[in-house]
């Protein structure tokens, strides 16, 4: 099976400590990121999705400036803006995004500044290219643990208030009027966002986390109008992307020339891309409206 597999899995693969790490924190980041994105792409906040990513760039680069693990930045920066939108106002979806909008640009400012310090002053080397892209194979087995707190710190967010949080994102005026405390439920859903953000910005990088976040999503509500099947098939879709990114992002250290691989955040954002266009291909077509004699275009 060894000399079958050879093509695939190059010597070293199943060994390697840091790709055993890496497949087990791509698939926990995979799964936790399949519920939020979810309801993020029904809630129809997919901006809010990518200014938490560049926020989670803010919190990288600050936290290489100071001299602490990365992770910490992407998680205190993430919770501070999701108090920010919270403060400026999440009621309505204007709100939203006029919150959303005025926090991405104070955190694209801090972000410049850090990034800048980080090149000029500080004696991290990578620092730039470790936070906007990402570095699965060097997580640490400290950072895994971090990892898979943060991972259910956001299941436990999310898992008491589905059924509210389903509720608002259909309709809040609807969700309101029943009794759901549709604020505090997009609170939480924002937090529960700004930790699944962070978790993606760890194995793609902050400035690629949102691929992770929305894509298999999206690849799911085009298979399935169930929000549970299309939970579970999001999961699936990001754990397929993330492991076989990494695949072929360990192969491509053999390709020609050989020991310059290619990075882990492309390919997952590729396969990402492939699989969601490969979901569009096999989507069911409507059937077309029965024409009534007398009636311009049917009933």
């Amino acid at each position: 099976m060894g000399t079958f597999l050879a093509p695939v899995f190059e010597p070293g693969f199943f060994d390697s400590s840091a790709v055993n790490v890496a497949l087990v924190v791509g698939a926990v980041v995979a799964m936790v990121s399949a519920p939020v994105g979810v309801f993020t792409v029904i809630r129809g906040q997919s901006f809010a999705g990518h200014a938490f990513s560049d926020v989670s760039t803010t919190g990288g680069s600050g936290a290489f400036l100071v001299g602490v693990n990365p992770i910490w930045g992407f998680v205190v920066m993430g919770l501070a803006a999701t108090s920010a939108m919270e403060m400026i106002g999440v009621q309505r979806a204007r709100s939203r995004d006029v919150a959303t909008g005025i926090v991405l640009g104070g955190a694209l400012g801090l972000s410049a500044l850090f990034l800048y310090l980080d090149a000029t002053s500080s004696s991290t080397t990578g620092a730039s290219i470790t936070v906007l892209f990402g570095s699965i194979f060097v997580i640490d087995h400290s950072t895994a643990v971090i990892t898979a707190l943060c991972a259910l710190a956001v299941l436990a967010t999310i898992v008491p208030i589905y059924r509210m949080l389903l509720l608002s994102s259909l309709d809040s005026d609807i969700a309101a009027s029943r009794g759901v405390p549709v604020r505090l439920v997009g609170v939480c859903y924002l937090a529960a966002t700004s930790l699944a953000v962070a978790l993606s910005a760890i194995t793609i990088g902050a400035i690629l986390s949102t691929a992770l976040l929305i894509g298999p999503a999206a690849t799911a509500l085009r298979l399935t109008r169930r929000p549970g099947a299309a939970i579970v098939t999001a999961g699936l879709v990001g754990i397929g992307a993330t492991w076989l990114g990494i695949l072929l992002a360990y192969d491509s250290f053999y390709w020609p020339p050989a020991g310059r691989g290619w990075p882990v955040s492309f390919f997952v954002v590729v396969l990402i891309f492939v699989f969601y266009l490969i979901s569009g291909a096999h989507r069911p077509r409507r059937r077309p409206e029965p024409m009534t004699p007398g009636v311009p275009g049917g009933v």
